[in-house]
């Protein structure tokens, strides 16, 4: 035996021996497979963690943003890969599918269900964090992205580049392009720029067979499916392609709440009736949250109206006052400010926070968390809202935030891309309900809130089907095992997700990855008789 061969042979054996999840006969394929591949020894040493690795635990950790599914009861990955070269994804997916190994692909960890990084079946993580470079082009007013890379840091480097330039895209800072933009990407420009995957125009994808490919070999149907289907069903995003934006060098801003006993109801109750017919240089947000009432120890809820308008604050107050006088804004409740800034306002940030915090991948707060959404197609009327509204202060947990639609949104046919909710909704629900005690009964009583607000929700949002937002996932709406019945295990939560382009992402998979080698919980199944 070489010397090189005798140095590759212990090196396996030191991998495969500190693992205790599977056993020998099991990981040893996918382990000899790597050991053999293009990534040299030495590289594989430092992508690879095992439980019995030092770092396992931070590594694993570092991308959990919901507790929930990080307990002593949560299932494990029997390996952590981190890839820093593209080649590296590729000798990774080879090996998987040559030896039949779940692989689960991560970039910022924000799937609301943790599908990017649990499994009820031993499986590999494909932790894309090291894949993070940005490359911009403001001549061309274009930029590659790698999927590890964190919206913060791509604010941040257009920001670097240029002020008059920006990207429509998410308000929380520690999200995954990869994740963010295959889900559609939902932002406060999305009236006037629509979707992240609206201005994508190129991508790279690494297939079922380790090819990597780019928009033209990967074909016109593909391209249009990882732009709102999710990558995770048809292979790994490398990188996308994004078409940059213009902006004005000051944006306005504004926050105004208003409780229960200062007419909160009836405020949004109006707001729901001009929301999507504003200026498309506008967006805003209707925030039903609760806050301490005025007696100690009681509750009552409020709705902050918060906004975003590319121009200055005098025909901002215009525009509301002439539309929702009810509010009635004052040019003192905004605020001038450049547009990386009113990224650090809409996380929020305190006022002078420095641009950098945005280069912060951890996010501030980590708890467990349930959420879900709705589409909003004919205003709720004012005794469903004060249902709402009553629920908000009775839980003294539960947050709304009904974000606006129209302008350009109304404008892009739902065939477009994968991602279907386009004309006739109003606005958004984002349902959300934190807590920070540990334990299942306590899990257990918080999902039943939220899911006895969703149900009470059911009167007054779409139906057939009832829609949800693939970036807001949400395991309640279906299941699948990908199993014999997978397509009609999946076409619940697909139609739902998805509308009348599920059966079309469908085909594209089944065209794409046949034999389902990328899958999770909610993926995209082929059709086994094609």
């Amino acid at each position: 035996m070489s010397t090189l061969a005798f140095s590759m042979l212990q090196f396996l054996l030191l991998i495969i021996c500190s693992l205790n999840s599977f056993s020998f006969a099991q990981k040893q394929p996918f382990l000899q497979c790597l050991s053999t591949s293009q990534i040299q020894k030495g590289q594989l040493a430092n992508i690879t963690y095992t439980p019995k690795s030092p770092n396992y635990p931070f590594v694993l950790d570092a991308y959990i943003r919901n507790s929930r599914f990080n307990t002593s009861r949560t299932t494990k990955p029997t390996i952590i890969l981190t890839p820093w070269l593209e080649n590296q994804v590729q000798a990774i997916v080879t090996c998987a599918k040559k030896s039949g190994t779940l692989l689960k692909i991560r970039s910022g960890g924000h799937d609301y269900e943790g599908l990017s990084y649990t499994s009820r079946t031993p499986f590999v993580i494909l932790d894309m964090f090291n894949l993070r470079s940005i490359d911009i082009n403001i001549g061309h007013q274009t930029a590659w992205v790698q999927a590890g890379a964190t919206l913060g840091e791509l604010y941040y480097n257009i920001w670097k580049k240029s002020k008059v330039h920006a990207f429509p895209a998410g308000v929380c800072p520690t999200l995954g392009v990869g994740g963010h933009f295959s889900g559609g990407g939902y932002g406060t420009m999305i009236r006037k720029y629509g979707l992240s995957v609206d201005n994508v125009v190129d991508a790279k994808i690494v297939d079922a067979n380790g090819r990597i490919l780019d928009r033209k070999g990967m074909g016109e149907d593909v391209f249009w499916a990882i732009r709102g289907g999710g990558g995770a069903s048809f292979g790994v995003i490398l990188a996308y392609k994004i078409n940059l934006v213009r902006i004005p060098p000051l944006v306005t801003v504004f926050r105004v709440s208003k409780t229960l006993e200062e007419n909160a109801t009836n405020l949004v109750y109006q707001w729901q009736h001009i929301a999507d017919k504003l200026d498309n240089n506008l967006f805003t947000r209707a925030y039903l949250h609760p806050v301490p009432g005025k007696k100690k120890g009681e509750f009552t809820a409020s709705a902050s109206f918060i906004a975003m308008f590319l121009g200055d604050a005098n025909k901002l107050v215009a525009i509301m006052n002439k539309n929702f006088p009810e509010l009635g804004l004052k040019k003192q409740d905004c605020k001038e400010i450049t547009w990386i800034k009113s990224v650090l306002f809409w996380a929020q940030y305190p006022d002078g926070t420095p641009e950098t915090a945005l280069l912060n991948r951890k996010p501030p707060f980590a708890s467990a968390f349930k959420m879900k959404s709705d589409y909003v197609k004919t205003p709720i009327p004012r005794n469903g809202l004060q249902g709402v509204m009553g629920m908000v202060a009775k839980s003294r947990t539960l947050e709304l935030m009904f974000n606006a639609y129209g302008g350009k949104m109304s404008e892009i046919p739902e065939t477009e891309t994968a991602f279907p909710h386009r004309a006739g909704n109003i606005y958004k629900i984002q349902y959300l309900l934190y807590w920070n005690e540990a334990g299942a009964a306590v899990e257990k009583q918080n999902i039943n809130v939220m899911r006895n607000l969703y149900n009470y929700m059911t009167p007054y949002v779409s139906k057939n089907p009832r829609e949800s937002f693939l970036n807001y996932r949400d395991i309640d709406i279906g299941r699948s095992d990908n199993g014999p019945n997978a397509y009609n295990q999946a076409k619940v939560y697909g139609v739902k997700y998805f509308k009348n382009n599920f059966d079309r992402l469908v085909k594209v998979k089944t065209k794409f990855d046949p034999e389902n080698f990328f899958q999770n919980e909610q993926s995209i199944p082929p059709l086994r008789n094609l």
